[in-house]
């Protein structure tokens, strides 16, 4: 399952104009297919399979590949339920009023193969590999013990694989998200995924993810009321775990000025960042305040791109900042 670094990478990235430009709708074939030998790795191959189901009603196989198979078959059955519930169907494609009788593991590999509509296609592929995240990765494979290292290595190359065909995506925390500077995404929002992680920042998570869902769909506005709902509940987590006093439904700035006076953010360091409190309220709070949190009125108010791309930046190493302090006291 390894990535190998060729020949035609290595000539590919010397003449590319730019490793950290991203584009969002064009799922190249390559892509496509390598994706399907990911999963390949994982369930088995699909003649395989197939081989082992021909073969039910002998002796001369190994009953824990074919209790690995019929698991396959539930966790493919489900996607496919899940999308198709979801989205209205009765088939993956859409194409037709009948239910399909096709296999589903073979129907989400042709799906992937053939899909282009982007948000389906990035569907199947989020619900695919939270199977593989979180179900795959409980289940011995036949003789393969190490079931949990190959799901983690089979996340991993999917996230190689978008990068290495500039396809601005990455696969975290059971979410597809969408990244617009490797940098960035490697420095600020990845860290910030990690941390919210544990179990006391549940909530903060699910609305910093959030955030990230309605950035992909340009929700733009609603994209920034979730990165202050992030920012506001990761500071109220840490004072509500350090049992400081703050009014529970404080604004952000009351919030800010809750963890500077219990020094959060150390007190030799307020001389030289004495506007802290302002620079993260602006930066987070305020474009959400001006732009989507009140009511429009009459006036249609556009949030633009550069601007949720700045604020998400800028949630996620605020995150980062307040969870990494809060861990370094006393």
């Amino acid at each position: 399952m390894a990535v190998h670094d060729l020949y035609f990478k290595r000539q590919k990235n010397m003449t590319s104009e730019s490793l950290d430009a991203y584009q969002y709708a064009n799922f190249p074939m390559e892509f496509r297919v390598q994706v399907s030998h990911i999963l390949m790795d994982v369930f088995y191959d699909i003649q395989i399979l197939d081989f082992v189901k021909s073969k039910q009603s002998t002796m001369d196989f190994n009953g824990n590949l074919l209790l690995m198979v019929q698991h396959t078959d539930n966790e493919m059955r489900k996607i496919c339920k899940i999308f198709c519930r979801e989205k209205g169907r009765l088939s993956l494609k859409g194409k037709t009023n009948k239910v399909t009788q096709r296999n589903d593991y073979q129907a989400i590999f042709e799906f992937i193969f053939s899909e282009y509509s982007t948000d389906d296609f990035l569907t199947i592929i989020e619900l695919t590999f939270g199977s593989v995240e979180n179900e795959a990765s409980k289940f011995s494979f036949g003789k393969r013990e190490n079931a949990k290292e190959i799901s983690h290595q089979a996340v991993l190359e999917l996230n190689q694989r978008f990068h290495e065909h500039g396809i601005g995506y990455q696969y975290e925390n059971g979410q597809i998200i969408r990244i617009d500077s490797e940098l960035i995404h490697a420095e600020a929002v990845k860290p910030a995924l990690q941390l919210l992680s544990h179990p006391s920042y549940k909530g903060a998570q699910e609305e910093f993810l959030s955030a990230h869902e309605h950035y992909r769909h340009g929700r733009y506005d609603s994209s920034l009321t979730d990165c202050l709902k992030a920012f506001e509940s990761t500071m109220k987590i840490i004072i509500h775990k350090r049992s400081w006093i703050c009014d529970k439904n404080a604004t952000s700035k009351k919030l800010i000025d809750c963890c500077l006076s219990n020094e959060l953010i150390p007190k030799f360091w307020t001389d030289q960042f004495n506007s802290l409190s302002n620079i993260l309220t602006s930066s987070i709070g305020t474009p959400r305040n001006k732009l989507s949190g009140h009511g429009k009125g009459n006036d249609d108010i556009e949030v633009p791109e550069h601007l949720i791309q700045y604020v998400l930046h800028m949630t996620a190493s605020t995150i980062v900042f307040l969870i990494k302090a809060e861990e370094s006291l006393n």
